[in-house]
């Protein structure tokens, strides 16, 4: 059974983006910057859930992994029924499957995950990049802002649903302490 959802999570998180990076951009010059950040926005929508994965698989989080495929399915499902039934065309001109940007759906859907589920650690610098591949799919001219910010709400929304937190289940808690000598604080897990 966890091996079918590890299947489903890599299989989501790799192959959506290069069925995007596989179509092409018809009647439309990107400049080389728009270019770079396109390519980087596609990185990061591969590198992130991969990173995620990696992580849930090194703290052995099967309540994660299964959490995390299935935000992952359901932001994916989402947004590609809403590409094929809306057909809104993208600002470049090469398809109509601008309305919502998937990009930002699983960027958003995985760091809201990392949020939820381990805290603001790891929800910060995810939601940073996060943040830029919005921003990079609108420069990029590959979605309009209003696409962007339905993929935002459809991939937090998703991660909002399943995810809960890693230390509820562990009782994890950390506990200030300052005296006059030290100032450190005391972590305990239960596991």
């Amino acid at each position: 059974m966890r091996h079918t959802f590890v299947v489903l999570f890599v299989l989501f998180a790799v192959a959506f983006p290069f069925n995007v990076l596989a179509q092409e951009n018809v009647g439309f010059r990107r400049t080389p910057a728009q270019k770079g950040v396109g390519i980087s926005t596609d990185v990061c929508i591969i590198a992130m859930p991969v990173a995620t994965l990696a992580g849930i698989l090194i703290e052995r989080d099967w309540d994660g992994l299964k959490q995390g495929a299935l935000t992952a399915v359901t932001e994916v499902g989402a947004s590609l029924i809403l590409k094929y039934a809306i057909k809104e065309e993208r600002p470049d001109h090469s398809n109509t499957h601008s309305f919502p940007s998937g990009h930002t759906g699983i960027a958003f859907a995985n760091a809201t995950f990392l949020q939820r589920r381990y805290g603001w650690k790891f929800g910060v610098p995810a939601y940073i990049l996060a943040g830029y591949v919005g921003w990079g799919r609108v420069y990029a001219k590959k979605h309009h802002w209003w696409d962007v910010l339905a993929g935002a709400a459809i991939g937090a929304g998703t991660a909002l649903i399943y995810t809960r937190p890693f230390a509820e289940k562990h009782e994890v808690s950390f506990i200030p302490e300052i005296n006059p000598t030290q100032i450190g604080f005391h972590a305990s897990i239960t596991i």
